[in-house]
């Protein structure tokens, strides 16, 4: 297992993905985030999720919620994950596909909120998306018959389900001056799988060799 995991991070550390339509969607989200945090906190007052503003008729913010942040460390640790995650499936992204997906997933997230988290009055952040990329990730990994998606299949739902049982580390609440919502990552996941339920069904959803061209 260990060999397995090696090969698949230097591989990937070695090969990253550089194409245009690999590194454009990450750089692209990245951008929007950065320009929404030079705005704060007066972003946030008008496009984090907000229950009575979106019962007033605010309902960008289901989608504008994930894209803004709670301080710089948030916004640095969720780059971070974007960074990540195109590094390790970056070779799968493709930017019309990716952004569908992020806008999807975010979506997702902030209606799993609004709907069955009502102790959420307000929500910021892009980690319940990047939870559901992660997912999505990991099935193009099983699919391309990687072996390691399996296991990072199990980890982001060992993970998410560890965080339903016992919450969030107080490290990270700390560090981004917030209660973390772990409720998001459990919806960013399930909408992942409604991303992937999406691609079995419309076979055309991903370009045939599902890599970025």
């Amino acid at each position: 297992m260990f060999i397995t995991f090696y090969k698949y991070c230097v591989g990937n550390l070695l090969n990253l993905p550089l194409k245009q339509q690999q590194i454009t969607g990450p750089i692209l989200i990245t951008l929007i985030c950065c320009l929404l945090w030079l705005f704060e906190p007066t972003a946030s007052e008008y496009f984090a999720l907000q229950r009575d503003l979106v019962a007033k008729g605010y309902l960008w913010q289901f989608l504008t919620a994930n894209f803004v942040h709670t301080n710089t460390t948030h916004l640095l640790l969720n780059l971070t994950g974007v960074t990540l995650l195109w590094a390790v499936h970056g070779q799968y992204y493709n930017v019309k596909i990716y952004l569908i997906n992020i806008v999807l997933l975010s979506i997702g997230v902030t209606i799993g909120i609004y709907l069955f988290s009502n102790n959420l009055l307000w929500y910021a952040g892009l980690s319940g998306t990047l939870h559901g990329i992660f997912v999505y990730g990991a099935y193009l990994d099983i699919r391309n018959k990687v072996k390691f998606g399996w296991l990072l299949m199990f980890g982001v739902w060992l993970k998410v389900s560890y965080e339903q049982l016992y919450g969030a580390d107080q490290m990270i609440k700390d560090l981004i001056a917030a209660n973390v919502a772990v409720d998001a990552h459990l919806y960013g996941a399930v909408a992942g799988l409604g991303c992937i339920v999406l691609n079995l069904v419309k076979g055309n959803y991903l370009p045939q060799d599902h890599r970025g061209k």
